[in-house]
């Protein structure tokens, strides 16, 4: 396999995909912020000072779908038909699971932006937290799923992996 985002030299660029066709793509990325059992409360009860942690990482995770190939240097900017941010707590492993979902149609893949939007999602969490403490670990950022295009379908296959950030 080779790398798109270099040339003969070793440059780097942009794929060019002026010649690709128009299909229906999207991603499904995922990560964890683990806290502790006070922030965990404190975001569960919606009683952190700066307002609603998840409704606010929610909406920047979606901004950050948006602003991707601004953030990213080789990224085509996209013209997205979709991005949803959802969030799964876990009182057991004190974890937020932040989830992300993107779509378009067009001739490059989303995802990057996913991929973003759960990063984005899960800094917001600790932005808005860390007066409560500063000790969150943000981990395992991966790409679950994604369908279209050129490379077809991917899932991901945890069992697969060895690397734990926990």
């Amino acid at each position: 396999m080779e790398f798109t985002h270099f040339d003969q030299k070793g440059n780097a660029l942009m794929v060019d995909v002026s010649e690709k066709g128009i299909t229906s793509r999207t991603a499904l990325a995922e990560g964890k912020i683990r806290v502790s059992q006070e922030v965990f409360e404190a975001v569960a009860g919606k009683k952190v000072k700066k307002g609603d942690v998840l409704t606010v990482a929610q909406v920047a995770g979606i901004m950050g779908t948006k602003r991707t190939s601004e953030l990213i240097p080789m990224c085509h900017l996209l013209n997205l038909t979709n991005a949803e941010i959802t969030f799964e707590m876990n009182p057991q492993e004190l974890e937020i699971k932040a989830l992300c979902k993107v779509k378009t149609e067009g001739k490059t893949g989303v995802e990057m932006e996913a991929l973003t939007g759960v990063s984005v999602a899960l800094l917001t969490i600790y932005d808005m937290c860390k007066a409560i403490d500063k000790e969150m670990v943000i981990g395992d950022i991966h790409l679950c799923e994604k369908s279209g295009g050129k490379s077809g379908d991917f899932k991901f296959r945890k069992e697969t992996r060895e690397i734990s950030l926990w």
